[in-house]
């Protein structure tokens, strides 16, 4: 931390004898002020804020030394949260440097600087391109540096999750640097932020929109998934933690971020059709036979009914409809096998199971986690894919699992039922219907 402010120090105050204090200096400062102060979304999870794209338009109006020594003000904007005292020393130091190391790639290929831009134009951008690689890898670097020195994150984790999906969205924003430096230089001035920070911010202004109604999408999502449990006090809560652990596994597997969400709206919705299912059946002390298992193991196909008009969740219907499918063929509803199941759907078999058994029901009380991650290894290559099912097992050796919470009568031992959801120890129970495909 001490090297990185220090150099920092050493940096900036070289770069000061470099500049000509004036107004082109203070409208810089100003450019990255309000950069600082605009935050939009790179991807859903990846936050960045406009003095990225201001510091590409800085090497091109005045060149690498402004961008460095006006870099910090970029930070300013962000001194309202409280950060530790830590934070607060290196963010203003990473900024510095990074924008060194994106001055210096800018300077190396030729960037044009100030009028000459003019005549320069494809130059100009690739020069750009050139800088905002520079400028990321020099950040991607110094983040890292410091994960792997607090050992809190993975180095290896950071660049995949958040460095390697932002950085080609982050070279196209610098296209939008040119932009704002060519109409700067071509005589607005500081003038040009409005031509081009406006419409950023009503577009910041459309994609805010667009997150909210999402998150408000998901929360209804949530609230009907909690409507429908209220059918069976056992099973509350069952579809979140089902979303959180296939999340777990997920991460673990290194699904792109799309595939990672889509993933946990597919656990968070399997049990959705259920709904349709008369709570007579879900709450019947004993045995089903074969006409209310129909009506069990139709819940899948009613809950792609159910979401099958909402777009965003076009992806997960083909895992909410076979996730009750077995790897060797005798599951539900279609009877498919091994690689034919969807991969979604193969994740959330392992983990609806491993939550159900790991859950008081009715009929018995919760099995502990060593002895259900024993009954998931020994129906792998029956019931579950044998890769996904040691690839989960060592998830939850490595992060652990909160269990359900034991808020849910005593089970009566005299209750013979097993619950759909329940492959105990290699026997399915219930009663084989005939409407809903292989028993």
């Amino acid at each position: 931390m001490a090297a990185v402010a220090l150099s920092a120090l050493v940096v900036l105050g070289i770069a000061l004898t470099k500049i000509t204090f004036g107004f082109t200096a203070l409208a810089l400062c100003l450019l990255m002020l309000i950069g600082g102060a605009l935050r939009f979304r790179v991807l859903p999870n990846h936050p960045a804020a406009l003095d990225s794209v201001a510091l590409v338009a800085v090497f091109v109006i005045a060149g690498p030394w402004y961008a460095v020594a006006v870099a910090v003000f970029g930070y300013l904007a962000g001194l309202r949260q409280p950060s530790p005292l830590v934070k607060r020393i290196f963010n203003p130091s990473y900024r510095v440097l990074a924008a060194g190391g994106g001055g210096l790639a800018y300077a190396a290929v030729g960037g044009p600087v100030g009028s000459d831009v003019l005549q320069h134009i494809p130059e100009t951008v690739l020069a750009a391109i050139a800088g905002t690689v520079g400028h990321q890898l020099t950040n991607a670097l110094l983040v890292s540096l410091i994960l792997w020195l607090e050992g809190q994150v993975r180095v290896i984790d950071f660049l995949r999750s958040v460095v390697l999906p932002t950085f080609f969205p982050m070279l196209g924003y610098s296209g939008l640097g040119v932009l704002l430096a060519v109409t700067w230089l071509g005589g607005l001035n500081i003038v040009a932020c409005f031509l081009v920070v406006v419409p950023l911010m009503v577009a910041r202004w459309a994609m805010s929109q667009y997150q909210a109604e999402r998150a408000a999408q998901a929360a209804a999502m949530r609230a009907f998934i909690q409507v429908i449990e209220t059918k069976d006090l056992y099973t509350r809560g069952h579809s979140e933690r089902v979303s959180v652990g296939v999340g777990m596994l997920g991460k673990y597997l290194r699904l792109p971020e799309d595939r990672q969400q889509a993933l946990e709206h597919a656990g968070l919705l399997h049990d959705v059709g259920k709904v349709g299912v008369p709570t007579s059946i879900i709450r019947k002390p004993g045995k089903l036979d074969d006409s209310e298992m129909d009506a069990i193991r139709l819940h899948p196909a009613r809950g792609v009914e159910l979401i099958g008009n909402i777009p965003f969740l076009e992806e997960v219907k083909s895992a909410v409809l076979h996730h009750h499918e077995k790897y060797d063929g005798t599951g539900y509803p279609a009877g498919l096998s091994g690689d034919n199941i969807p991969y979604f759907a193969r994740i959330i078999g392992i983990v609806d199971a491993f939550d159900c058994l790991t859950s008081t029901r009715s009929y018995r009380p919760a099995r502990s986690i060593d002895e259900t991650l024993a009954i998931l290894v020994q129906d792998k290559t029956t019931h579950f894919d044998p890769e996904l099912v040691d690839a989960f097992v060592e998830v939850i050796r490595t992060d652990g699992w909160k269990a359900a919470a034991v808020e849910q009568p005593a089970p009566d031992g005299s209750v013979q039922v097993i619950d759909h959801d329940d492959l105990s120890l290699g026997s399915s129970g219930g009663a084989s219907g005939s409407a809903a495909g292989p028993a």
